[in-house]
């Protein structure tokens, strides 16, 4: 029963004052007193019920006459989920645990209806409800990736994401290490720790990818416009012992740093997110349909703004953590009309063919969705870039 109650905590937290999951979890599992086994349970509580809220609702839904107060729709998604998606836990536990948490006056309704759910067949209306998705969503990369791809997208997104832990320590998803180390893979060779490769991070919070670049021989200027999550990097360099790592406050469509200087780009930028659900279980309520356009033309603003900041030979690199085509091709379309001197770069082994880039779907990797584009500025003498297309 402890367990529920604090799940239930979190999803109000989430729920009725708009916190992210991820960062009122941690927090609230702190002062729970809970031991291991029971914190992975509430996390799986917590993250599962909020990916699979419309399929949740629907569940529930059949056995309502009118809308419920906001804590008992909470207690029934919990309930709800535990019996159709932890079949390991005896449905009278669930239930019972379940009723235990919620607040007395809602205990009578969250049995009757969890009972009900107990016994009925597990039947959905659509493909978007069965999937627990926005109906925007499921058409938005139905249309970019095609029908299959999307679907085993969406499904894959569903489930538990897997973490990696670097050997310094910090957590963080492989496809996150894998646009790190094109960034590397694509700088000039001949670095040494006197003359050491210059790379700029533009978009650079928590410091994860700042964090996997820094080497005796490569240094790295890893900025971000808000002061807070600037200093989030510069704590996770610190954690990390990167000590190749200068951290400034800095808008990354006019950065304050010198031009034409740079051996490397990284420009990992803001987006919709829809190749990482699964990592941010409630991110798919929260974005809109409007995102990915919207957000395209901050990435455009961007991208124009890093190619300044390359050296002569120096490679630019575009990535996000989303699968939309306006996000993605969109922005190698605009860099093809407006940079035409950049030399695109074959993806590196490990990533699909993407346009001029990569892709990394999430049923495929076992790990975020991920799409990446690299791009050479032509040096003096006309050297050929690395990979190129």
């Amino acid at each position: 029963m402890a367990s529920r109650r604090v799940a239930l905590e979190v999803l109000a937290r989430v729920e009725d004052e708009g916190a992210y999951a991820n960062l009122a979890l941690s927090p609230v599992l702190e002062r729970s007193g809970l031991g291991e086994r029971d914190r992975a349970l509430v996390t799986d509580l917590v993250y599962g019920t909020l990916r699979r809220r419309r399929a949740l609702d629907h569940l529930v839904d059949r056995f309502l006459a009118d809308p419920p107060p906001a804590a008992a729709r909470r207690a029934l998604r919990l309930g709800a989920y535990q019996l159709v998606e932890r079949p390991e836990i005896p449905s009278y536990a669930a239930v019972s645990a379940t009723v235990g948490a919620a607040p007395k006056r809602l205990r009578g309704l969250v049995n009757a209806v969890l009972r009900r759910v107990a016994e009925a067949p597990v039947e959905y209306p659509d493909e978007a409800t069965a999937l627990s998705y926005p109906d925007w969503v499921l058409a938005r990369l139905t249309e970019d990736l095609g029908r299959e791809r999307a679907l085993g997208a969406l499904a894959a997104m569903n489930e538990p994401a897997r973490t990696h832990v670097r050997a310094d320590g910090y957590v963080q998803d492989p496809a996150s290490g894998m646009v790190a180390a094109a960034v590397l893979d694509a700088l000039p060779p001949g670095r040494t720790a006197a003359r050491p490769a210059r790379v700029a991070d533009l978009c650079a919070a928590p410091g994860g990818k700042a964090t996997a670049l820094a080497a005796p021989d490569v240094w790295v200027v890893a900025g971000d416009v808000a002061p807070v999550r600037a200093g989030l990097v510069v704590g996770n360099a610190a954690r990390t012992g990167a000590a190749g790592v200068a951290v400034v406050v800095a808008d990354a469509s006019a950065p304050p740093l010198r031009a034409g200087w740079f051996d490397g780009v990284l420009v990992d930028a803001p987006c919709s997110g829809l190749g990482v659900l699964r990592r941010r279980p409630d991110a798919r309520w929260r974005v809109d349909p409007d995102a990915p356009g919207r957000l395209a033309a901050v990435q455009r603003r961007m991208v124009d703004a890093a190619v300044g900041l390359l050296a002569p030979g120096g490679v630019l690199t575009y990535s996000v953590c989303t699968l939309t085509a306006a996000e993605t091709l969109g922005i190698d379309d605009h860099l093809a009309g407006h940079h035409r001197d950049l030399e695109p770069l074959a993806p590196p082994e490990g990533w699909e063919r993407w346009g001029r880039g990569g892709l990394l779907l999430p049923q495929a990797a076992g790990a975020d969705g991920m799409a990446l584009f690299q791009y050479r500025r032509p040096s003096r003498e006309g050297r050929p870039g690395r990979r190129d297309s």
